[in-house]
């Protein structure tokens, strides 16, 4: 099994900025892919950004220049650095990992609990 737990979340001002982290725990395969997801109120999850064990990134266009995703591998920890936030940010953000096995991502996967993230004056 895997843990995931997350930390971070706040409310914020409109351009502020906020760190979200997300250590992972358990039996994690070392080679893999976390991520953060949101969900807004009466929407579907999507994905923010996600990193990879070998540093490859992947980001929505929604966030691409205001946010920044890194990881360290020996904590087994991912952040999501939030600067110029907007009102339109705010969510539950869930961390998520899925192993990558024999080179390929695979469709199971686990998620923390959630991070409240409200951006409002």
């Amino acid at each position: 099994q895997v843990q995931l737990v997350e930390s971070g979340g706040g409310l914020v001002q409109p351009g502020g900025s906020l760190r979200l982290s997300c250590a992972a725990s358990g039996s994690i395969f070392s080679d893999n892919v976390m991520g953060w997801y949101r969900q807004a109120p009466g929407k579907q999850r999507e994905l923010v950004a996600r990193i990879s064990s070998a540093g490859w990134t992947n980001y929505s266009g929604s966030v691409k220049g205001r946010f920044t995703i890194s990881r360290d591998n020996a904590k087994n920890t991912v952040y999501l650095q939030m600067n110029s936030l907007k009102p339109e940010d705010t969510a539950v953000y869930y961390c998520n990992l899925r192993p990558v096995i024999g080179g390929t991502i695979s469709p199971d996967d686990y998620w923390g609990q959630g991070t409240q993230v409200t951006v409002s004056s």
